[in-house]
């Protein structure tokens, strides 16, 4: 079994050959997905006059964050050898049990409870499911992708939820004229990258996506690590959900359909293998920003959606690609 080092990549216990060309080709895909960043920043502010002011600017920081704070606990769940397809219909149930919870109690903070709870719950049930009941977790998750997403519509008839109270500071506010969201990101990210990196459970969780066999026979839970990921993707799916209501000042049950794909595209982007075991937590924000900033494009350069969504259809088959790319040059 390997070890883990500061990139937050697993070393494998082979050879330190192959230890040093898998770290030069991490390093690698995270320098190309941050130059295409920087590329398309740069295109974009020649592009539209409306990308560098400020009002888009703070648009596209909030966006961005959300999928990105998501991302975060999929990347874990990734990393770990597991896929958790039910964050978009997470953040929709999410956000309309706080806002039903805030209505009929007057208070916001049991809102927030109610948010964190669900999306906890969800991942508990999530990570139960795939290490006790031995379901695939692409199959689990795809259930309860699906039964997150009835609960919310039949819960609410399929109307939006008024969310307008002080909890929506979390979307909509700034602080220091900084988006909310942006800042949570910062905090997020770094809490992440220190448990994934500088904890044993962090180290547990790349052992485990490297090898499960071997970190069981190492004395691992590798079902408890495996519920805990899923656990915290569940939690900052929720927390998602709260930021996107905030946003809009109101909870659609329809929210975050179709995040699933762009939080998955961001943390393949960032280059976290769809094998398990490897993959650094700030590749997965620089993966997340790009994302970002793609939509921004489409946007501001009237691209219909529908090309949208075949544009990050691309960018995820490419970026596998990439990944498996890389795995059989490693494997050479």
């Amino acid at each position: 079994m390997g070890e883990t080092e500061a990139g937050g990549v697993v070393r494998p216990a082979s050879s330190p050959a192959a230890w040093s060309l898998r770290s030069i080709l991490q390093e690698r895909r995270e320098a190309s997905v941050a130059a295409m960043l920087v590329i398309v920043f740069v295109l974009l502010s020649f592009a539209s006059p409306y990308f560098l002011t400020e009002r888009n600017l703070f648009n596209v920081a909030r966006q961005l964050s959300v999928v990105a704070i998501v991302a975060l606990g999929q990347a874990l769940v990734i990393i770990a050898g597991g896929i958790d397809l039910s964050v978009g219909s997470v953040i929709g149930l999410a956000a309309v049990f706080a806002a039903m919870a805030t209505d009929a109690t007057g208070s916001p903070l049991l809102g927030i409870l109610a948010a964190l709870v669900t999306g906890g719950g969800t991942g508990i049930v999530n990570g139960t499911l795939v290490t006790r009941a031995r379901i695939n977790p692409f199959i689990t998750t795809l259930g309860t992708l699906s039964i997150a997403r009835g609960l919310a519509l039949l819960v609410t008839h399929g109307n939006p939820q008024r969310f307008d109270n002080w909890a929506a500071f979390l979307g909509g506010g700034r602080i220091f004229n900084v988006p909310v969201q942006f800042l949570l990101l910062v905090l997020l990210a770094a809490c992440v990258w220190v448990f994934a990196v500088r904890t044993r459970w962090g180290r547990d969780v790349y052992a485990v996506g490297d090898n499960a066999r071997a970190a069981r026979l190492a004395g691992l839970n590798v079902p408890l690590t495996r519920t805990m990921v899923f656990t915290i993707s569940g939690l900052l799916a929720g927390l998602g959900g709260l930021l996107l209501a905030g946003m809009l000042s109101n909870a659609n049950p329809n929210l975050g359909l179709g995040y699933e794909l762009d939080v998955i595209a961001a943390v393949i982007l960032g280059g976290v293998a769809l094998t398990g075991g490897r993959g650094s937590i700030g590749g997965v924000v620089i993966g997340a920003a790009l994302i970002g900033l793609l939509r921004n494009a489409f946007v501001l350069l009237n691209v219909s959606g529908y090309w949208q969504t075949i544009t990050i259809g691309l960018v995820v088959i490419v970026a596998v690609g990439a990944d498996s790319f890389n795995r059989k040059t490693e494997d050479d």
